[in-house]
C-alpha cells in the first residue's frame, strides 16, 4: 500500500524535528518532564504524602521521595493490581508488565499507563524508524513487515477487568491498526504463551511473508532464522526473505552475536539497530548506523537520575541529574515515570560515552556481576573478552554464563564458564586464555587479583554442547523472548544448575 507508507514517512520525518529540539535543550526538556510528572501525580496517594506540586524543585523532589526497590513500592502495586486507583498515577491503570527478579515473589508487576504506552512505548517504535530513514536514502523496509516474537498475556488473578504479560505482549495488543498490519506473525499467533507451540506456528505463517525486519531478542531471534532455514531446506534467510534489511534488536548485548547474524543474514547492506528497553519502559536508541551507542530519550515520559556505581548500597547515596554526570562513571538508574514509579532502582547501570548529545552505553546490571575476590567484573566486561576470543579463534558463541569458583582448601579461587559455540573456537585453550587475558587487560582489578595467581587463578571453562542452554532454559520454565539467559552472577546457582544437566 504506497499510500500508507506515503504517510508512515511523512509522520516519521516531522517526529524527527522533536528529536533534534530535545537534542538542542537536553537538560530543559527533562525539567518539563519532571514537572509534568509531578504536577499530575500531586493529587494521588503518594503525590500527597510527598508533598507534590507543580513548583515542586529537583532538589526538594530528592529530598522527600525516598529511592525505591521494587520491593519498597510492591505494597502500592499490591493494591492497584487489587483494584485501587490514584495511588502512584493518576489515570487508571489496567496494564501491568510481568517480569522476574523479585526477592518477595516469582515475578514483579511493573504497571503500564495510557501514558506510558502513548508517550513511550509507541514513540520508541515511531523514533527507531525516524532514525532509519534519516540514516539511509535507500530503504524498503515499509514495503513489507516486520517480524517481531512477542509474549503472552493472563488476566490478573485479582480482578477480571485488568491483564498481566510480558511487556512486548501488551504493546502488541494495543498497537494502533496501522502499525498492526505491518507485523508478523498474526496477533493470536504472536501471544501464545507456549513457546514451542508459537514457534510451530511461526514456522507455518512467516515463511510466506515479505520480511523486511526483525525485532526482538537476539538469541530468540537467532533460533527463529535457524528452524526456518532447516525447514525450507534452503543456503540462508535471504533465500526465503530477500528484503531483510534490519534486525533492531534489545534485551541483551549484541556485540557477541553480531558475526553471527551477518553469517546468516548475508546481505552486505544489512543493518542493526538496537533499543535500549525493560519492563519499565524504553530509554535509548542507536542513532548512528555504525556507532555502537544509545542516544538517551529525553522525552519519552520519563525522568532520570543517576547514583554512581560505588555510592549505590550507601544509607544515603547521592544521585545526580543530567547535568551532573561525567564520561566513562558508571552509573547506577533511577527512574520516576508517567506510569508511577518514582526514583526506582530498575537494576541497570549505564555510562556516558558522549555529553553532547547524552549518549551511554549499558554496562550491566546490579546483580548481574561477579565480585567474589573484589574483582567487580560486569557484564560489559565479559561481554568485549567474549568478543576478543572469538575474533582471535574464528569462534561464534551462542550463548554463555559465568559464576565464581570458590576458594577451598589447597585449592584457589577463579571464574568458571559455561560456553555454547555456534561454530567452535580452532583453538578452545588458546580462546579461554584470550577469554582470560581480555579481562585482565579490560578490567584492573581483576588483573589485580590475577597477579601470579596470588587470589584467583585463571578462569575455567566448560564447552557444552548445542542446545544446552534451550534445554537449561526449558527446565526452568524460560523459554520465550521475554526471557534473557543471565550472563553473571556472584553465586553459582546457575552455573550449577547448567553442569547438573551434562
Amino acid at each position: 500500500m504506497p499510500f500508507l507508507s506515503s504517510i508512515i514517512t511523512w509522520s516519521l520525518k516531522k517526529r524527527l524535528h522533536q528529536i533534534e529540539l530535545f537534542l538542542k535543550y537536553p537538560i530543559d526538556v527533562q525539567r518539563d518532564v519532571f514537572t509534568s510528572l509531578v504536577s499530575r501525580a500531586q493529587q494521588t496517594e503518594w503525590g500527597k504524602k510527598y508533598g507534590y506540586s507543580s513548583d515542586m524543585s529537583i532538589r526538594e523532589f530528592q529530598e522527600r521521595v525516598p529511592i525505591s526497590t521494587y520491593e519498597d513500592i510492591f505494597p502500592y502495586i499490591d493494591r492497584i493490581m487489587k483494584g485501587e486507583q490514584n495511588v502512584l498515577w493518576p489515570s487508571k491503570i489496567d496494564w501491568f508488565s510481568k517480569s522476574s527478579g523479585t526477592t518477595n515473589a516469582r515475578s514483579k508487576f511493573i504497571p503500564v499507563s495510557q501514558e506510558a504506552l502513548d508517550e513511550c512505548h509507541y514513540k520508541v517504535g515511531k523514533d527507531m524508524m525516524s532514525i532509519y530513514i534519516n540514516n539511509f536514502d535507500h530503504f524498503n523496509l515499509f514495503k513489507g513487515k516486520t517480524l517481531a516474537i512477542g509474549g503472552s498475556l493472563d488476566k490478573n488473578p485479582y480482578r477480571e477487568d485488568s491483564v498481566t504479560g510480558d511487556v512486548s505482549a501488551i504493546v502488541m495488543k494495543n498497537l494502533p491498526v496501522w502499525a498492526e498490519f505491518k507485523r508478523a506473525p498474526k496477533i493470536q499467533t504472536a501471544l501464545i504463551e507456549n513457546w514451542e507451540l508459537k514457534l510451530a506456528q511461526m514456522l507455518r505463517e512467516t515463511p510466506n511473508e515479505n520480511i523486511t525486519s526483525f525485532s526482538g531478542v537476539p538469541t530468540w531471534t537467532l533460533i527463529l532464522i535457524q528452524k526456518i532455514v532447516e525447514q525450507e531446506g534452503v543456503n540462508n534467510i535471504l533465500d526465503i526473505w530477500p528484503n531483510l534489511e534490519l534486525v533492531a534488536h534489545g534485551g541483551v548485548a549484541f556485540d557477541p552475536y553480531r558475526e553471527l547474524f551477518k553469517e546468516l543474514i548475508p546481505n552486505p547492506k544489512l543493518n542493526f539497530q538496537e533499543v535500549y528497553n525493560a519492563s519499565e519502559g524504553f530509554f535509548g536508541l542507536q542513532d548512528q548506523p555504525d556507532v555502537h551507542e544509545l542516544l538517551l530519550m529525553l522525552d519519552y515520559g520519563i525522568f532520570y537520575e543517576f547514583i554512581p556505581f560505588d555510592q549505590f548500597g550507601n544509607d544515603n547515596p547521592k544521585a545526580l541529574t543530567l547535568e551532573e554526570v561525567e564520561l566513562g562513571q558508571n552509573y547506577v538508574l533511577l527512574l520516576s515515570t508517567n506510569a508511577g514509579l518514582w526514583r526506582y532502582v530498575i537494576g541497570d547501570t549505564i555510562k556516558f560515552t558522549s555529553l553532547n548529545p547524552f549518549r551511554i552505553k549499558v554496562t550491566g546490571r546490579t546483580k548481574h556481576f561477579i565480585n567474589a575476590f573484589g574483582e567487580e567484573v560486569i557484564i560489559e566486561n565479559a561481554d568485549q573478552g567474549i568478543i576478543a576470543a572469538c575474533e582471535a579463534t574464528g569462534a561464534k558463541v551462542s550463548n554463555y554464563t559465568a559464576a565464581p569458583r570458590y576458594i577451598e582448601e589447597g585449592k584457589k579461587g577463579g571464574h568458571e564458564w559455561v560456553v555454547e559455540f555456534e561454530r567452535d573456537p580452532a583453538d578452545l585453550e588458546k580462546f579461554a586464555q584470550i577469554l582470560d587475558d581480555s579481562i585482565r587487560q579490560i578490567n584492573s582489578d581483576y588483573d589485580a587479583k590475577r597477579q601470579y595467581d596470588i587470589a584467583l587463578e585463571r578462569l575455567l571453562l566448560h564447552h557444552v554442547p548445542q542446545g544446552t542452554f534451550y534445554r537449561w532454559m526449558e527446565s526452568r520454565g524460560k523459554l520465550g523472548a521475554q526471557n534473557k539467559v543471565p550472563r553473571l552472577a556472584n553465586n553459582r546457582e546457575y552455573v550449577d544448575s547448567i553442569l547438573r544437566m551434562l
